[in-house]
């Protein structure tokens, strides 16, 4: 059975769902229940992220669940954090919500949010909640903190820096194709209730589009061998773009390599699928939320042996452009063609 928002009220809608929140960062001193939260970094550099989640722009709730939806708008603002090479300590939810939606819906959004700060060791210290006319929104601030002398940004690449990439690209871009296949048959049908998605075999790009992870683990790995990335980016809006936001920051130019970029089986099965180039699905598809970063060359040694970090290339100097070299040896510039959130639309 559904609850009505209005039957508890603005206030007792954040008490229920936030009446069990528990406190695990020393810094952290004073969280829900204030007209703001305290908090203490000491001689730590503070970080501060905020993303924005719009119903029809950012995802869609035909396919989305709700408790997934919670857990990706968390995650996302980590990997942010994770990306200047700190460590996510808290975050703060404001949320819009629209009349269609129950104090259930509400509760399973935060049900995702607690498990990802969980997961993560992240304390949720405060928001706000409020009316929509307008559907679903989410918007997320993270703070976190890093040592002053280990703080990454873009605009550190050097010339002759080995360019990585955690984990793999593209399968999140694939997974997003799938649901929206899936969704047309659906709304194309008029027997909606004998309709059941073709998801077979498809897990993990499903998996790397509803409920993605930051890639926490890279951090620890990078600094227990002793790598500080010269520059760093996650990858939300597509490799290229993330290429170019680092080499624009930075005053230099890059050769990337095609061969060089890690694909999944299953991302490059459902690209043949769709008939669709899959370098292009790699470069431009973005919400990998994978690490993209830079270290020096005489850290080739280390780096290569590193498991679920993969070299594409390396900095040039800012004359010799953006380039990708294609497996027949063919050279590209490099062009920001991931995703732009004032043109493209989920829906």
């Amino acid at each position: 059975m559904s609850t009505r928002i209005s039957e508890l009220g603005e206030f007792g809608l954040i008490r229920r769902l936030t009446e069990d929140i528990e406190l695990t960062n020393e810094s952290t001193i004073k969280g829900v229940g204030d007209d703001a939260a305290v908090i203490d970094f000491k001689d730590k550099q503070t970080l501060v992220t905020t993303d924005l989640l719009l119903e029809g722009v950012h995802f869609d709730l035909v396919y989305t669940p709700l408790k997934h939806l919670g857990y990706k708008a968390a995650v996302v603002n980590f990997s942010d954090i994770y990306a200047m090479n700190g460590r996510p300590t808290q975050i703060v939810v404001s949320i819009g919500i629209s009349q269609r939606m129950s104090v259930e819906s509400v509760e399973a959004i935060y049900d995702g949010i607690l498990l990802a700060c969980e997961r993560y060791g992240v304390d949720l210290v405060g928001g706000d909640t409020s009316s929509s006319l307008t559907g679903l929104t989410i918007s997320i601030t993270c703070l976190g903190e890093v040592e002053k002398e280990k703080v990454v940004c873009r605009s550190g690449a050097k010339e002759n820096d080995l360019i990585c990439v955690s984990g793999n690209l593209g399968a999140a871009y694939m997974g997003l194709q799938l649901l929206e296949r899936e969704k047309a048959v659906f709304l194309n049908t008029e027997e909606k209730n004998r309709v059941q998605p073709d998801f077979a075999t498809h897990d993990y790009i499903l998996e790397r589009q509803l409920k993605p992870e930051a890639r926490k683990d890279i951090i620890e790995v990078l600094r227990k061998n002793d790598i500080l990335p010269t520059s760093m980016i996650d990858v939300s809006d597509g490799l290229s773009s993330e290429l170019l936001h680092i080499c624009h920051a930075s005053k230099k130019g890059c050769k990337v390599y095609e061969e060089n970029i890690p694909i999944d089986y299953q991302t490059a099965k459902m690209a043949e699928e769709f008939n669709m180039n899959l370098t292009t699905a790699a470069l431009n598809g973005g919400e990998d939320y994978e690490l993209l970063f830079t270290v020096p060359l005489e850290k080739y040694e280390l780096v290569k042996v590193l498991e679920e970090v993969r070299i594409i290339g390396h900095i040039t100097s800012e004359s010799e452009g953006t380039s990708l070299i294609t497996r027949d040896g063919q050279s590209f510039e490099l062009k920001a063609q991931g995703w732009n959130g004032f043109e493209n639309s989920k829906k």
